[in-house]
């Protein structure tokens, strides 16, 4: 179990940690004509955001409060972006659907995160044996 969980953590965070093209004007321009507001703004710090909920998750360092930066991630992103039932080409809506069933179930898995925490291989573990 000590392992799965670790294994666990690195897979799930491994995507977040790719998110540096939200820190790419293309990113940036996708989301505008997406009709994000302050595309410019929003874009970068949900890249942040993202980021530091990956690390936190990854490293099982307050690991809960990680999981909740990636719910405060995925919700706007999944809507906004991902908004399936706006789009009228069949294979577009198709990706879509798919991208945004997708960001779902990693919400679902963050708010597992949220509540179980970051399991026994992990700093917040190592902190909680310290004080005992």
């Amino acid at each position: 179990m000590r392992y799965i969980a670790l294994a666990g953590r690195v897979l799930y965070s491994a995507i977040f940690l790719t998110t540096f093209t939200h820190f790419s004007p293309q990113a940036i321009g996708f989301a505008a004509q997406q009709g994000v507001p302050a595309a410019g703004l929003l874009v970068p710090l949900s890249g942040v955001i993202a980021l530091a909920g990956a690390l936190s998750i990854l490293l099982g360092y307050r690991a809960r409060i990680g999981a909740w930066l990636i719910v405060l991630f995925l919700v706007p992103v999944t809507l906004m972006l991902h908004n399936f039932w706006a789009v009228a080409d069949p294979m577009m809506h198709q990706m879509q659907q798919a991208m945004f069933l997708k960001n779902v179930s990693m919400l679902g898995a963050a708010l597992l995160i949220s509540q179980l925490g970051a399991g026994p291989l992990s700093l917040d573990a190592r902190r909680r044996a310290a004080r005992a």
